[in-house]
């Protein structure tokens, strides 16, 4: 579910790598379609979408390379995040038929990229999980 199909797996506890390609994209190295910017978050939209409406949120700078690198220093960070989708979510008119976060951690999950990163789905039914 990722826009990128980065060689290898992931090491969910890796040091940051800044040439990763969201680090890229951050720098304007990679374009991207985006549809949110602030002083913390990027949105864009995924170029291999899953759903009629694939949003990738990423925080800027160098967050944990994976859920399994949020700690207690990441706490308030995590919460802006969900409230960022969620209004992503809203300007994109998902709220009605609803839509999917999405958070993986590692290979096993689908992860490819390493740096934290949240997928918005939505705009037709979405199969289950499992």
């Amino acid at each position: 579910m990722s826009s990128d199909r980065e060689s290898g797996s992931i090491d969910i506890h890796a040091p940051y790598d800044t040439t990763n390609v969201f680090a890229r994209i951050l720098k304007g190295e990679i374009p991207s379609d985006r549809v949110h910017e602030d002083e913390e978050f990027v949105a864009f939209r995924d170029i291999a979408p899953q759903a009629p409406v694939h949003i990738v949120l990423i925080p800027r700078g160098q967050p944990p390379t994976s859920p399994a690198g949020i700690d207690a220093t990441h706490q308030a960070l995590a919460g802006r995040m969900l409230r960022a989708a969620a209004e992503i979510a809203r300007r994109e008119k998902l709220e009605a038929g609803g839509y999917r976060l999405v958070l993986n951690c590692g290979t096993d999950a689908g992860q490819t990229v390493p740096h934290l990163h949240l997928h918005i789905l939505g705009g037709a039914v979405l199969g289950p999980l499992a």
